[in-house]
């Protein structure tokens, strides 16, 4: 138990007040959001996702079985990340960009072959940040409450594409740098596809 010095008005005594929970003790359940509060957004965004690559790389060992990892990856995604509105894997099958697993909305079962950020991400190899996907040309509007988005390949052999991950956000401009980096390397944990 703590002790704090309580000073009276003048001329009163001054006393001694025991505090049963100081604010700061180990155990109180307020020093997470003190600690949050002197944390800036980029670096909570961080400390999340690091959370998230720890406990997916636990999850990711129980099976080997691809529909199964992409399944947990979008899951733990789509439920840990408040500006996740829609997340969900599109896999390439004989030509075509296919729903796999998802978490959220209704989904486009089929895009429309060589339109959109999905397609883009394919035919680029490379990670797509939309931050206006009203903007971008040839957007497919699978849902008309989405508003930015990010799309990351998923290369197998010979750096060729075989998937996409897709992460939509109600919010303009909600993917940063950050959000890239780590689902780039979060899509990394699902084995390479021949």
């Amino acid at each position: 138990m703590e002790l704090a010095l309580f000073c009276g008005l003048e001329g009163a005594p001054t006393f001694l007040v025991p505090i049963i929970n100081p604010p700061f003790a180990d155990n109180s359940p307020h020093l997470p959001s003190l600690l949050s509060m002197a944390m800036t957004e980029k670096e909570k965004l961080n400390a999340r996702y690091e959370r998230i690559y720890t406990q997916l790389e636990g999850l990711l060992r129980n099976t080997g079985n691809l529909i199964s990892r992409m399944a947990t990856v979008v899951a733990l995604l789509h439920h840990k990340m408040p500006h996740f509105f829609w997340t969900g894997f599109y896999l390439l099958d004989k030509g075509e960009l296919i729903a796999g697993p998802y978490q959220g909305p209704l989904a486009c079962q089929v895009l429309e072959k060589n339109s959109g950020v999905c397609w883009a991400g394919i035919l680029r190899r490379s990670t797509i940040v939309v931050p206006d996907v009203h903007e971008f040309p040839g957007h497919i509007a699978c849902d008309s409450r989405s508003n930015s988005e990010i799309v990351i390949p998923l290369l197998g052999k010979n750096d060729q594409p075989w998937a996409v991950l897709d992460v939509d956000s109600q919010k303009r401009d909600a993917f940063s740098e950050i959000d890239k980096q780590w689902l780039e390397k979060i899509v990394r944990l699902i084995p390479p596809q021949e």
